[in-house]
This record gives structure tokens, sequence and C-alpha cells, in this order.
């Protein structure tokens, strides 16, 4: 699976506390069990909730193609609220 983001942003979310991690440690949820949803059509993105270490992150991202193949873009994250949990924990 390949991944694309800003850097820029994955470092300003970094540094957020409520956020605490980046776009780069916020790859491992896909490599683990995670709850998906359609966010919205237009661009069509996706909510993706799962566990990055001991914590339940949730992650907007985009389906892009290019000559390689599907790349996921992350395009923003959050710690996951109690609806978004309780989501995980029913779907998964």
């Amino acid at each position: 699976m390949r991944f694309s983001f800003d850097p820029r942003k994955s470092k300003r979310l970094r540094a957020n506390p409520r956020r605490g991690i980046g776009f780069e440690e916020a790859q491992e949820l896909f490599s683990r069990p995670y709850w998906l949803d359609q966010r919205s059509d237009v661009p069509e993105q996706y909510v993706a909730v799962g566990w990055v270490g001991n914590r339940l992150y949730s992650v907007i991202f985009e389906i892009r193609e290019d000559e390689e193949g599907e790349i996921l873009h992350l395009v923003t994250l959050w710690r996951s609220t109690k609806e978004e949990i309780r989501s995980y924990e029913e779907d998964s």
C-alpha cells in the first residue's frame, strides 16, 4: 500500500497536543483491522478508524491513482471520538 500526504501538515499535526501524531505514524492504522466509511462524494473521501500504537485514531483519505496504481492520500487525522470508537467496536 502506498501513501501520500503533505509533510508540512504532518509536522503541524504531530506538534498539536490534541492530535499527537503525524501521517508517517498514522499509516500503521492501515496495517491492522479498521472501520471504514465514506465521508463525502465530492471530493470522494473516506474516514478510517483504527489503531495507531495503543490508541484509536480517525484518518480522512482520498484514493488517487498514478501510473504505478493506487495511492492513499492522507488528508487529516484526529483521536477518534466516542461515536467513532463505538462504530469501530460494533463493525470490526
